[in-house]
């Protein structure tokens, strides 16, 4: 890799931006490709396919080319509101899936080190927690706790960064309560239906273990989705 080139991708992960490095394999030479930059002029006639390969994060030789394009993408924020048992087993399956995993709650008893070790734990309201988190439309919101106290400012947030996953735990009457409370907080109808309530596939499953393995499945498809 050459000097330059090198010093580039060191730079850009210092700034924590995302970004491809395209490798012509018929002459060994390096390019950085970012998404708000202008593309080098000896990729120019390859630009959708490097631009496409690089939005849906598939490493590799760009067909009918001797391009290879390797990806590098910031981990995707999940926000965890609720550090109930459910959370603890969603941080498990996080952490091998390279997603920055977040848990918000104001209880004390529940969110502690100690029920979540090495993972970021905000002891506070979510009005409170959200001036310490940047959320934005490549993060993921996760809510929990069934207390509208903490789950709905929490969404609210959510959509109005439109975060392109947000979950909702509870039942359909649970969810259709919920709806009705952010249909009154002014929240438009396609706003309200972006929302995954009750939140999972359907797995059958209905132990803590089961139910967070429907939700990082969900979540995991609309990543790929986005």
């Amino acid at each position: 890799m050459q000097k330059n080139i090198l010093q580039e991708v060191i730079n850009l992960k210092k700034e924590k931006k995302e970004f491809s490095i395209v490798t012509d394999l018929s002459t060994a030479k390096n390019y950085i490709y970012c998404p708000d930059t202008k593309m080098n002029e000896d990729l120019q006639n390859f630009s959708k396919a490097i631009d496409l390969a690089f939005k849906k994060k598939t490493n590799g030789i760009i067909d009918n080319t001797q391009l290879f394009v390797e990806n590098y993408h910031r981990p995707i924020q999940v926000v965890i509101v609720g550090a109930v048992h459910i959370a603890q087993y969603l941080c498990e399956f996080t952490k091998h899936l390279n997603l920055e995993t977040i848990i918000v709650d104001p209880r004390g008893y529940f969110a502690s080190d100690k029920r979540f070790p090495d993972v970021k734990v905000i002891n506070k309201w979510p009005e409170e927690a959200f001036k310490q988190i940047h959320l934005t439309s490549k993060s993921a919101l996760i809510a929990l706790t069934h207390d509208p106290k903490i789950d709905d400012p929490a969404i609210k947030k959510a959509l109005q960064e439109k975060c392109f996953y947000i979950g909702a735990l509870g039942s359909k009457k649970t969810h259709h309560n919920r709806c009705e409370r952010l249909q009154t907080a002014g929240f438009t109808q396609e706003q309200i239906n972006s929302i995954h309530g009750p939140i999972g596939i359907k797995l059958g499953g209905r132990s803590a273990s089961e139910i967070a393995l429907s939700v990082v499945a969900q979540l995991v498809s609309e990543i790929y989705k986005s």
